[in-house]
């Protein structure tokens, strides 16, 4: 079978945190499972699913409070750093401390075992679209809540439906449009990078690499969630259901090359 043009990456759906790593968190159960309330993208593993031909799916299998493999490693190239949210957290949401003091050996531990995999994956996933397919778009999947968190920089309190996040290199204009126009027909509100801004691509491509395109989608929670449990509303079909439509039909759209920036 072909290798697909587009790679669809979820990066912070899971909320699972191994046993050898809770050990060193300073939380307790009850905090614990706060943080990850808020923090996880709840199910968009599951909506943003789409068949294996359309795309490739990539998704972190530990929660973000392990590593977020979507950070970059030098703390003055990312500015949640500053808030000790970097590749490796050592703050919560709400500024208190996450971790026991975070030595350097268990830093690389962590980067070695869950971070650089992750990245590896997501690089081989571009190369074999690249190789295949002379192009490769990665769609950056996520979630937010409704309300701005304490750690988020934009704390406007109207927030859309959807927001479409870019980077000026890996972001061509008519994909941008495309998508834009794709949400706003089924009836979405959205905003392009509010509150939410950027789009992932793994290191080896990043600014350096015209073919491999990337974009964010970002669903605000309200949409398809009951926030304050966690569970899935009445909602959540039809979101899913919208949200692979657009994804089947961009596919084969990008392969054509006419979103390109060419």
């Amino acid at each position: 079978m072909a290798v697909p043009p587009m790679i669809v990456h979820v990066p912070h759906s899971s909320p699972v945190i191994p046993p050898a790593i809770r050990t060193t968190l300073k939380l307790t159960d009850e905090e614990l499972q706060h943080e990850l309330f808020i923090m996880t993208d709840w199910f968009t593993d599951t909506l943003f699913r789409v068949p294996d031909e359309t795309a490739t799916t990539l998704v972190f299998p530990v929660s973000r409070l392990v590593v977020d493999p979507e950070r970059f490693l030098d703390d003055e190239r990312e500015p949640m750093a500053a808030k000790g949210m970097g590749a490796v957290y050592t703050t919560t949401s709400n500024g208190r401390d996450l971790r026991q003091d975070l030595s350097r050996e268990e830093r690389n531990w962590l980067l070695t075992t869950y971070y650089y995999p992750h990245q590896e994956r997501a690089r081989d996933a571009v190369r074999a679209a690249l190789a295949d397919r002379e192009r490769c778009l990665l769609v950056d999947a996520h979630s937010f809540a409704s309300k701005p968190l304490a750690h988020e920089s934009d704390q406007t309190p109207n927030r859309c439906q959807v927001c479409i996040g870019t980077d000026d290199f890996q972001s061509p204009p008519r994909l941008v449009e495309w998508l834009t126009a794709a949400f706003r027909r089924r009836g979405f509100d959205v905003a392009i990078n509010q509150p939410f801004s950027g789009t992932f691509i793994p290191m080896d491509f990043y600014r350096r690499e015209p073919r491999a395109a990337s974009i964010m989608i970002e669903l605000n929670r309200s949409l398809y969630l009951q926030e304050d449990t966690a569970q899935k509303h009445a909602g959540f079909g039809r979101v899913q259901t919208e949200v692979r439509g657009i994804l089947m039909e961009l596919s084969p759209v990008f392969a054509s090359g006419t979103l390109s920036r060419e």
